[in-house]
């Protein structure tokens, strides 16, 4: 992974991983030790989705540039699927708090969200190759040959 993308990433997860931190604590508060580990589950879900969404996004960015809008959609529809199946899969389980969970998961998602934003907004991306300047005997042309 590029050091561009790797500060990315690390400019989104240490945010998100300090707000479900705090979700954890306010949860375990609230609801004890289940509602501490349902923010939990719900924080590192978002933070292994949208990374590995992240990942993915780069990786079609470099290789398919062409596919890149079309991976990022069918990505989020994937990532809605997965989560779909996890909440329906733990509909009914007494293992942790479901609305810390469901709490957790959504600060997660809104915290990585703003961040990837901030840290995009931040980078000092080029949207256009710089050439480098050559140095040749001849000068360019610049108007027409006739």
């Amino acid at each position: 992974m590029p050091s561009n993308d790797a500060r990315n990433l690390l400019h989104t997860a240490v945010p998100t991983a300090a707000v479900g931190a705090i979700a954890v604590a306010v949860s375990g508060v609230i609801a004890g030790g289940k509602g501490a580990l349902g923010a939990g589950i719900g924080t590192l879900l978002a933070i292994l989705f949208m990374g590995i969404g992240l990942y993915v996004l780069q990786w079609t960015a470099k290789t398919l540039p062409q596919l890149f809008q079309a991976m990022g959609l069918m990505l989020y529809v994937a990532q809605l699927l997965l989560l779909l199946i996890f909440v329906a899969l733990f509909k009914n389980t007494s293992l942790f708090n479901p609305k810390a969970f469901a709490v957790g998961l959504v600060l997660a998602t809104v915290v990585w969200m703003a961040a990837q934003a901030r840290a995009h907004m931040k980078a000092k991306i080029f949207y256009v190759d710089p050439e480098p300047e050559k140095k040749s005997e001849k000068p360019e042309k610049s108007g027409s040959s006739s």
